[in-house]
Formats: structure tokens, sequence, C-alpha cells
């Protein structure tokens, strides 16, 4: 009876996929980046399995390429933690009250149409032109999705911890 080449890394995932991301872990210092980096080498394992079946110590493969991933993203975020230092400092953290608060759970709460129209014309400041163009619309659309979105953040905001009149950013919000 033949084992497929899947089954073989079927077993081999369960046989050495701990001890893999246990060796990695105590070489990035980060639990999750260990698991990515051993998943993504099973992950290559599987595009070509009858290659890698066919090798004398899969698990060593294995190692060598979570190793690999590893290594490279770490060298890709020291490249970018460069670049931004750079580029200054990070802008200021977001507003934490808890009206703007309100209005971002409110803001995920309508259709995604309305919300790309309500943030990119009242949080972006864009024009209705851009916006149409940026989300690949008419005009006339865009300004159906900023009244039916306006409409629809009124009413949920009303019940919530925003009080009776409110303004956040351009967006004003009556009940």
């Amino acid at each position: 009876m033949t084992v497929s080449d899947r089954d073989v890394i079927s077993e081999l995932y369960g046989s050495c996929f701990r001890r893999l991301v246990v060796q990695l872990y105590a070489m990035t210092g980060d639990l999750n980046e260990a698991q990515e980096a051993v998943q993504e080498a099973f992950t290559r394992a599987l595009v070509k399995p009858g290659r890698f079946t066919g090798l004398d110590n899969p698990e060593a493969w294995l190692r060598r390429v979570a190793v690999n991933v590893a290594r490279s993203r770490h060298r890709r975020r020291r490249v970018l933690s460069g670049l931004l230092r750079r580029i200054g400092p990070p802008p200021a953290v977001a507003d934490h009250s808890p009206e703007h608060l309100a209005l971002l759970a409110a803001l995920r709460g309508l259709p995604e149409g309305q919300r790309h129209a309500l943030a990119l014309h009242y949080l972006v400041d864009l024009p209705i032109d851009e916006v149409a163009a940026t989300l690949g619309v008419s005009p006339g659309t865009v300004k159906s999705r900023l009244s039916r979105g306006r409409q629809a953040l009124a009413a949920l905001l009303t019940d919530s911890e925003i009080s009776e009149s409110t303004s956040i950013g351009r967006i004003d919000v009556q009940s």
C-alpha cells in the first residue's frame, strides 16, 4: 500500500510541527513569528510534495526553510524600521475619546460603500469627484452614499453614548 505525498507531509506536520516551532521560537524570541515561519515552510513543501517527500531528512529541510523565512522577515522589518526612523516620529495617536470610539463603531455598522464614501469625504477631506474616482463610481453614487450614510449614522448614534448633537471631524450628526 502506498502512502500519498500529502499523507507523508500530514504525518510529518503532526510529528515535528511543535518541535520546529520551539526551535524557531528560541531563535526569534517571538512565538507568533516562529509559528508563521514554520507554517510557511510547510506551505512551500505542499507546493511540490513529490520532490519534498523524496528528501532524506525532510524535517531538516523544513527547519532550513523556516529559519530562512524568519531571517528574511527580520531583515525586512529592520529595513522598514530604519526607513520609518528617517521619516520622523509616528503620527499622533488616534483620538480615544468615547465620542470618537462610538463614531468608529457606528461606521463599522454601515454598508461598505457608505462607510468608504463617508471616510474619504469627511475624514480624508476629499472632494466628491476624487471620492468617486477613488471608489470607481459616479459622483452621483457618492452623493447618494454620503446622504444615506449620514442618515444611517444618525440612527446608529442616537442610541449611543454620543449626545444629541456632536461633531467629529466634519461629520455633523443631528438626532
